[in-house]
């Protein structure tokens, strides 16, 4: 073999091992490119696969606590204690809650709307409102933050219908519907257009539904200086007992009855087709 040949064999040999190493790197970034997609694919099925079971529980919460009102003459620090506290145990006990806390109109009318989009025919749905709350026209409002209330009309244009989210409630199938309401305050706006302020209306309770509020119809009732209102202490000490929700109510009603000597007595409208507990154990 002369000079010359052996140069074009050395020259042939580089040639073919670049072309290995070329089709090599194409391969090695073909792989990674492919690696990549699995990984993205798995990223893209794993939040599928949360917000599919996210979207689908069976224990739907909505807690509001509005505290601070502009009108009023000092906040309400209960009301959000009380959504802190009973949110943090109703998680333990498997509902997925929607907390808003200070909320405004537009914010309560969110909250609501996102509970609607989730519900499904086999859920159970509570809601708690604490803070201030006002009867108009024989319905009872929860009232938002940015309340501007000077005449009883207002209170149907700034508030939140309970009975309107119970019967969002039942037009969206729910299977059970639990509410709670501690707003049988003396409020700064009552004043401005009754002679005085005289609590909530009676709560119309649809099929299947249960409703405890902090005092009887048209009564009202004063904070306590605790971290906590009366309603919610004795809610949240007999929330983990055994037993169906009504016997929970219930046993927080006659607790508050007592411990007030008959000043406070809250009120419980069932109409419960079947037994609902909070406990994940009894079902």
């Amino acid at each position: 073999m002369n000079v010359r040949q052996l140069d074009i064999s050395r020259r042939s040999i580089a040639l073919a091992a670049a072309l290995i190493g070329t089709v090599s790197l194409a391969i090695g970034a073909h792989a990674a490119l492919n690696m990549r997609a699995l990984d993205a694919a798995k990223a893209v099925s794993t939040d599928q696969v949360t917000g599919s079971v996210s979207q689908t529980s069976s224990r739907l919460a909505l807690v509001i606590g509005n505290g601070h009102y502009p009108d009023a003459s000092a906040p309400l620090t209960q009301s959000i204690n009380d959504a802190r506290a009973l949110s943090s145990s109703l998680r333990k006990n498997g509902f997925d809650v929607d907390m808003v806390e200070d909320a405004s109109k537009d914010d309560m009318v969110r909250a609501v709307n996102r509970l609607k989009s989730r519900i499904k025919r086999d859920t159970t749905v509570l809601l708690f409102f604490g803070g201030y709350g006002v009867q108009a026209g024989r319905e009872s409002y929860m009232l938002p933050v940015d309340a501007v209330i000077w005449k009883e009309r207002d209170v149907r244009r700034q508030g939140i219908s309970i009975e309107g989210v119970l019967e969002m409630m039942k037009e969206q199938g729910a299977k059970a519907k639990l509410v709670v309401v501690d707003a049988s305050r003396r409020n700064p706006y009552e004043r401005r257009f009754r002679s005085y302020s005289h609590g909530l209306a009676p709560i119309g309770t649809p099929d299947n539904a249960l409703i405890l509020s902090s005092a009887s119809p048209g009564k009202v009732v004063d904070d306590g200086k605790g971290e906590h209102s009366t309603l919610v202490t004795e809610l949240l000490n007999n929330l983990n007992a055994q037993g169906t929700a009504e016997s929970v109510f219930n046993k927080t009603r006659v607790a508050i009855a007592r411990a007030s000597e008959g000043d406070q007595v809250p009120t419980v409208s069932s109409s419960l087709l079947e037994d609902v507990h909070f406990d994940q154990a009894g079902g």
